[in-house]
């Protein structure tokens, strides 16, 4: 694989990646760029490609074109087992957890990176206390409410120590406290290093949050910088205000 000498400050980008489902283009030729130690927020309108790009990034969708590096290396069609290998962890809109075992037993599932049983299980306690849901570490990951899920998601995908995480709305349908709850993790977590790409439609939530906001419209990104400049970019209010009906792509 080809390494680039990007690899010291950018994270993870995308070249000119298109992607479409029979007719419906849902990304053309996007470029994104996330740096290194930063918290960069992905939004756009509905349809606009965002869950697309996430997908091609780690390995669930192949892209018709274009190129993906982390850290300079290619990992462009990488299958999503390799991309976590190499350091990406991610969530999902809808979250991805095995619901009829106990919290801890969720913790348990990835492998343990050269930890012993014991220092994994310790690990995934540590883990579970940092997003303070150690309290329910014996019940049924299914009776957790849907922000606690959430919080679990979180703690699932750093049990692997992730380089990079990406977080495909982390705030959505989570109640006022634990959104802040959430946040608090993330900057703690980007404190010690942890690069942070997240998608998510609450914009207090990106702009209070994140110090780089891309902006993707119709497949394409059309602003990217500080949040408070791209919160007055006319073309993001044209992505927004202009766009039409929505499809089922985020």
């Amino acid at each position: 694989m080809t390494v680039t000498s990007d690899a010291a400050e950018i994270a993870l980008r995308t070249e000119g990646i298109s992607k479409s489902f029979g007719g419906v283009h849902a990304l053309a030729g996007c470029s994104l760029t996330v740096p290194a130690g930063g918290i960069t927020g992905l939004i756009g309108p509905n349809g606009s490609g965002k869950t697309t790009l996430f997908n091609v990034m780690t390995g669930y969708e192949r892209p018709d074109a274009g190129q993906v590096f982390l850290s300079g290396r290619q990992i462009t069609g990488a299958p999503p087992s390799r991309v976590f290998a190499l350091g990406v962890g991610r969530t999902f809109q809808l979250t991805r957890i095995f619901p009829r075992l106990t919290v801890l037993e969720n913790m348990l599932v990835p492998g343990q990176r050269g930890r012993s049983r014991r220092q994994h299980r310790e690990h995934a306690m540590d883990l579970l206390a940092f997003t303070g849901i150690a309290g329910h570490a014996d019940k049924l990951a299914g009776t957790l409410s849907y922000g606690q899920r959430k919080l679990l998601e979180l703690a699932y995908v750093l049990v692997a120590d992730p380089a990079v995480v990406l977080l495909d709305e982390p705030a959505g349908g989570v109640n006022p406290s634990l959104i802040h709850h959430i946040a608090d993790r993330i900057r703690e977590m980007n404190k010690t290093g942890t690069t942070f790409l997240l998608v998510e439609h609450n914009m207090d939530f990106v702009m209070t949050l994140c110090d780089q906001v891309t902006v993707l419209d119709s497949g394409a990104v059309v602003a990217s910088g500080p949040p408070a400049a791209v919160r007055a970019d006319p073309r993001v209010l044209d992505a927004y205000l202009g766009s039409g009906d929505d499809d089922d792509d985020d």
